[in-house]
């Protein structure tokens, strides 16, 4: 039986983001205009908060455990176009239009390897 509190969750307008034990929720990036997966992060609910309100998509750091907004010192920020919620509410989508690479290696994309038969192969871009 749905509790009134997840029907609320599920099939309301209201957002409520549920977070899990350390207060994060996935983030999938997906470019808007290639639906190409940039790269998988986790926020919280400050980097939410200010995602919405500058539409620069920002993250939580769990490595230096604070607020981190994609592109800070690289320039390649992530500019919000669209916010998608799962049912739960506990993982989000963020379509961007990225400014630059996104992963740190300066690929496109965080995902740039695909695992055929055991060994790491490039994506053909």
């Amino acid at each position: 039986m749905v509790s009134p509190a997840d029907s609320t969750r599920e099939t309301g307008t209201t957002f409520l983001p549920k977070f899990d034990e350390k207060g994060l929720l996935s983030a999938v990036v997906q470019d808007v205009e290639t639906g190409r997966i940039l790269m998988v992060a986790f926020m919280d609910a400050e980097a939410i908060e200010a995602t919405q309100e500058t539409g620069i998509a920002h993250f939580h750091s769990r490595s230096r455990g604070k607020l981190w907004k994609k592109g800070e010192t690289s320039g390649n920020v992530l500019r919000v176009e669209e916010i998608l919620v799962d049912c739960d509410q506990d993982a989000l989508v963020l379509r961007c239009r990225p400014a630059g690479p996104t992963c740190h290696t300066g690929a496109t994309s965080c995902f740039y390897r695909k695992l055929e038969k055991g060994v790491l192969q490039p994506v053909k871009p």
